[in-house]
């Protein structure tokens, strides 16, 4: 380990930059699919993201949260994990057959749930960093706009190029967790909450 960084270990250490990792990388590959950047039949690389990185280990980010007192990180990151976990089992119960191919209103319905819970998790958010509440705000956006998009292709591709920036603000988010942390003051700005 790095003299800096063992400088910066005097408590349990700040998951949120693993969480705000797994989130975002994963948002981002499965972005270039839906904006159609990569062809449809790269999904394949967004389920083992999914399950892993998005999935595993932003959901023990979240339980780190928890053990750690952060409400806000465990239940958002946990919840998150949860999600892509489920997307990325629910794409290869499709794919092997193991389901029948999901309607479009039944997907319409999953991305109004998690909008809705990512919608009031956004209130809470105003509390935290200006950049956490992006993540947030556009992530709201992002699962709205794919519900709309299950109606409609010019609507989906939108939806994939939102995702890519949801995605980019998450990770620069999670580098300035990191780098913040590591170096002991801001290096990165993340900007102070709104909400006093």
């Amino acid at each position: 380990m790095s003299e800096p960084a063992r400088q910066a270990n005097t408590g349990p250490a700040n998951p949120g930059a693993l969480g705000l990792a797994g989130f975002g990388l994963t948002t981002l590959i499965l972005n270039t699919v839906n904006a159609e950047i990569v062809p449809a039949a790269s999904i394949g690389m967004v389920l083992p993201a999914g399950i892993f990185f998005g999935g595993l280990a932003q959901f023990m980010a979240g339980m780190w949260d928890m053990r750690r007192g952060d409400i806000f990180g465990g239940t958002c990151f946990s919840s998150f994990g949860a999600f892509w976990m489920a997307f990325a089992l629910m794409v290869l119960l499709e794919l092997n057959g193991l389901i029948d191919p999901i309607p479009r209103e039944g997907i319409a319905v999953f991305l109004g749930a998690w909008g809705f819970f990512t919608g009031y998790a956004t209130i809470a958010s105003l509390k935290l960093s200006k950049a956490v509440t992006a993540v947030f705000v556009t992530l709201t956006l992002l699962f709205f706009l794919l519900l709309i998009g299950e109606y409609s292709h010019v609507w989906k591709l939108i939806a994939g190029w939102e995702g890519i920036v949801c995605a980019l603000v998450a990770l620069y988010t999670s580098a300035g967790i990191l780098t913040n942390t590591v170096h002991g003051r801001e290096v990165i700005p993340l900007g102070s909450p709104i909400v006093k």
